[in-house]
């Protein structure tokens, strides 16, 4: 399968992926069989899906991992405080 971000948008270049890799959603937009990049993130902008993804719970985990990831050494020092501090009560 030919899977496309489009890069500027979502940063996923077009890429060959095998099928039992896919992680399907709900979302859903109406595009022609092999579509440009241009056409995709029109589609994509028309009907709010980048918008709608942001939302979920899914979305919303990978991004709590990547601010978690880059936090730093100073900034884990004060969740682990905040941690304990939690903890107690």
């Amino acid at each position: 399968v030919v899977v496309d971000g489009p890069e500027s948008l979502t940063g996923v270049r077009r890429h060959m992926l095998p099928v039992k890799r896919l992680s399907l959603t709900d979302f859903v937009a109406r595009i022609p069989r092999g579509a440009r990049e241009k056409t995709l993130r029109i589609a994509l902008e028309k009907d709010d899906i980048m918008k709608k993804w942001s939302e979920t719970s899914w979305a919303k985990k990978i991004k709590a991992k990547e601010v978690r990831a880059n936090l730093t050494d100073f900034e884990r020092f004060k969740l682990m405080v905040a941690r304990k501090k939690r903890a107690a009560e």
